[in-house]
């Protein structure tokens, strides 16, 4: 038998460390902590069933993380927009530097 409340701590921990990851954009911490995810609830998921913990606890607590999902998937599309944004940029100064050359060397004959 699992400590419930221990395992609610660690859920607790791991929401707080990934909203911190978010708020830092610190996408490769951000996936370590995803991966942490399925492993933290499922055994919260076995106290359910065995009916050694609060439903309304597990609850409560699936919603926040169903939010800061929600949450952090705007922020992901965000940062992607900004980047592409910054590529696109990037390009189209190259492509004035590469017009600049062309029209300022003199040609070959």
């Amino acid at each position: 038998m699992a400590d419930s409340q221990a395992l609610l701590k660690q859920l607790d921990q791991l929401r707080s460390e990934l909203s911190q990851a978010l708020s830092d954009q610190n996408w490769e911490q951000l996936a370590e902590l995803n991966a942490l995810v399925k492993p933290t609830i499922e055994p919260l998921m076995l106290e359910l069933e065995a009916g050694r913990i609060d439903p309304v606890l597990i609850r409560d607590r699936l919603e926040a993380l169903n939010e800061f999902v929600e949450s952090a998937n705007q922020v992901a599309v965000k940062a992607r927009d900004e980047a592409r944004e910054s590529l696109k940029g990037v390009n189209e100064n190259r492509n004035a530097a590469r017009a600049y050359q062309n029209v300022s060397t003199p040609p070959r004959r």
